[in-house]
């Protein structure tokens, strides 16, 4: 059996399962002003704070798609089951199936990523995983971000 066979049944066996809740990650003003330099993004209700408190948000909010591309960072901190990375060459983003921007993420507020196993498929020597992400605001009921994120992971 092929390291990624191995793999494809110890991820089979956890479709449906709650792989963790990571880390709480702070949302700073400056990495909201970075973001909106680099995206050439500067609408006020990211960054002017003045403008942004006389919003419906009552202050500057991060980017939506800041959100969303701090998965990756926030990922890391989600526990995984090491055994069904043996023998992974590479991974890689495949993309998404589905994203929903459902609350705002305040400057200044602790985000954190909860995963979901919802789909593997073996595809040669390659798995292709569906999990789908829910980014959490810390005190805030409503979920900031959920996407299923799609990864492809090529074992050797």
């Amino acid at each position: 059996m092929t390291a990624a066979e191995t793999a494809f049944e110890k991820f089979q066996a956890n479709v449906g399962e709650t792989d963790g809740t990571g880390e709480w990650f702070e949302m700073t003003q400056e990495r909201i002003n970075d973001f909106a330099d680099v995206t050439i993004d500067h609408q006020f209700i990211h960054v002017d704070e003045e403008a942004a408190k006389a919003s419906p948000f009552g202050g500057t909010i991060a980017h939506g798609f800041l959100t969303l591309s701090m998965l990756t960072h926030l990922s890391s901190s989600v526990p995984q089951d090491p055994e069904t990375f043996k023998g992974v060459v590479m991974g890689v983003n495949y993309g998404f199936d589905k994203v929903r921007f459902v609350s705002p993420v305040p400057s200044g507020s602790k985000i954190r990523a909860t995963s979901v196993l919802k789909d593997v498929q073996l595809k040669g020597d390659n798995i292709q995983v569906t999990r789908t992400y829910t980014i959490e605001i810390e005190g805030v009921d409503r979920p900031a971000v959920v996407a299923d994120w799609i990864t492809r992971l090529t074992y050797g």
